[in-house]
């Protein structure tokens, strides 16, 4: 049986904008998905801190240091700009991970700015 593990999180970005007319997704600096291990279009979890809203939607590329975390589409009415996020990605492993096996967690300012990332192993 396969379980699911957690690959990587961007803990505590900044949503800067919202675009509920684009057809879907949430656009992330392009350093921080790189930072994160995360591939353009690749399933994403998004977890709001401020009003405890999750929904899975998928990463798209936004202007590398540009600090930008937009919902778009549906995803928009999910969120406002200033809401904090966590963005998880996950990993399924036969049983369970390698022996050493850590997750990615990049750290951001409130600008989106890496501060730190541990893990990744």
């Amino acid at each position: 049986m396969a379980r699911v593990f957690i690959k990587s999180k961007i803990h505590k970005a900044t949503v800067t904008q919202t675009d509920l007319e684009y057809e879907g997704s949430i656009t992330l600096d392009t350093r921080l998905m790189e930072a994160a291990d995360i591939a353009p279009y690749e399933q994403v979890h998004v977890l709001n801190l401020n009003n405890g809203n999750r929904l899975e939607t998928y990463a798209i590329k936004g202007k590398p240091h540009s600090g930008v975390v937009c919902l778009n589409g549906a995803a928009a009415r999910h969120a406002e700009k200033g809401d904090l996020i966590i963005v998880l990605t996950y990993q399924s492993f036969p049983d369970a991970p390698p022996a050493g096996y850590e997750p990615t967690v990049v750290s951001v300012t409130a600008k989106n700015r890496i501060v730190k990332v541990k893990g990744g192993k």
